[in-house]
């Protein structure tokens, strides 16, 4: 039997007894470029999300000795990055208002992203995603990307489990729904 050490942890979030620096290092290494991932799907920009999910781990780190459960460091860091996605798109609303009233219109430019996405069809999927209201979109990013159990979901999002596989049903009809016009 394998003894978990600060070092050579027994699997990847197994991070109970460790100091905040080698459980935060320890999670990074298994976990960032999800996380990242997850806030680009809901946020749309690379660079805000890679902000979001540093805020996330940064904060885990402030609060590592007052944690309760050391196992749920990973479920923390996953509601993190959806409160902080929401709290980049609130202000992004608030932002492009403030715009609108204004004499001058922002120019757009493509993000690298748009241009790394060749295929039509992979386009006007994540268009739909983006269209839904934020909790189907949270739901289904969370569901199918993530691939987190229903429970796992409702904790990241804070709602109860028929919550989420009414978001996420929701989510799938109006995706259809989208997606069967764009054809």
């Amino acid at each position: 039997m394998q003894v978990a050490t600060p070092r050579e942890p027994a699997r990847d979030d197994d991070v109970r007894g460790w100091s905040a620096d080698d459980a935060i290092a320890a999670l990074f290494s298994a976990h960032y470029r999800g996380l990242v991932r997850l806030a680009v799907l809901l946020l749309h920009d690379d660079l805000v999300a890679e902000d979001v999910v540093q805020d996330a781990y940064v904060a885990l780190h402030h609060r590592w000795r007052r944690l309760r459960d050391a196992d749920k460091a990973l479920a923390y860091l996953r509601t993190s990055v959806l409160n902080g996605a929401r709290s980049a798109l609130r202000r992004r609303g608030v932002a492009e208002r403030h715009l609108a009233r204004g004499t001058t219109e922002p120019q757009e430019v493509a993000s690298a992203e748009t241009g790394a996405l060749s295929l039509l069809r992979h386009r006007e999927v994540l268009d739909a995603v983006r269209r839904l209201p934020a909790r189907q979109r949270e739901a289904i990013v969370l569901r199918y990307y993530a691939e987190l159990s229903e429970a796992e979901i409702a904790d990241a999002m804070g709602v109860s489990r028929g919550a989420v596989k009414s978001h996420a049903a929701r989510g799938m009809a109006a995706l259809r729904q989208s997606l069967e016009q764009a054809l």
